[in-house]
């Protein structure tokens, strides 16, 4: 039998709550859209009381954005079994997973984080604290795809390429959350391809990244993602 009476959180408790009550709600609309007394109210407490665990909306929505980023970080961890090309395809599936399911909290983290008075030492310090986030998710993706490649020491060329790529599936998930107007599965299938092809162009220029790229292709099935891109390339070349 059920008394009613409700049990008090712990602090630490009470504060995961509202990140969590903020994450979901910024998750859905614009940061900027969503008032403190909405999330006060979404979580079940008074204003004055969320206040006590966070001293404003711009404390709240950074912890939020924490949470988010450490989230999005993981969706590059992949067991490395298996041909390469497969792999990327799972990490491109979860990490459209995330921008599909946080689209507004997602192009807030890429595009600077919060709204807060331009040139004040609020605004340089947020700013500050939203791109180390970012920075963080970025060198958790490029420390992944090197464990993947069985890299420890990457040449030149191999940074290059994985950090830039690294940047195209950031600009093309903030464009595809724009209407959405390719689908989703040919978005991530071609940014695998892209990496691909990113890694062609570099080993035509240097023959360490040629080795790299035939150590790949020598375990990749002709019906991978990366044996696809091959065949697709025939037939336009036909």
């Amino acid at each position: 039998m059920t008394t009613g009476v409700r049990r008090r959180m712990g602090v630490e408790e009470r504060r995961q709550q509202l990140i969590g009550v903020a994450l979901e709600l910024f998750s859905r609309r614009s940061p900027d859209e969503v008032s403190i007394d909405e999330i006060a109210s979404a979580a079940g407490i008074s204003r004055p009381l969320l206040y006590h665990y966070f001293p404003g909306k711009l404390s709240l929505y950074e912890a939020a954005l924490k949470r988010a980023s450490e989230d999005l970080a993981t969706r590059f961890v992949e067991p490395r079994e298996g041909p390469l090309g497969a792999r990327l395809l799972r990490v491109m599936g979860r990490f459209f997973d995330f921008v599909d399911g946080h689209g507004p909290g997602f192009a807030a983290l890429m595009r600077g984080g919060p709204a807060v008075s331009a040139g004040s030492t609020r605004s340089r310090d947020a700013l500050s604290r939203t791109h180390a986030l970012i920075d963080a998710v970025r060198q958790a993706a490029y420390a992944q795809i090197l464990a993947h490649l069985r890299v420890e020491e990457p040449p030149v060329r191999l940074e290059l390429v994985i950090r830039s790529w690294i940047s195209l599936v950031e600009s093309t998930a903030l464009l595809w959350l724009d209407g959405r107007r390719v689908p989703r599965d040919e978005l991530e299938r071609q940014l695998v391809h892209d990496f691909a092809a990113l890694l062609a162009v570099s080993a035509a220029y240097d023959d360490g990244m040629a080795a790299v790229l035939r150590g790949i292709l020598r375990e990749e099935p002709g019906d991978g993602p990366f044996g696809e891109l091959v065949g697709r390339l025939v037939t336009l070349a036909s």
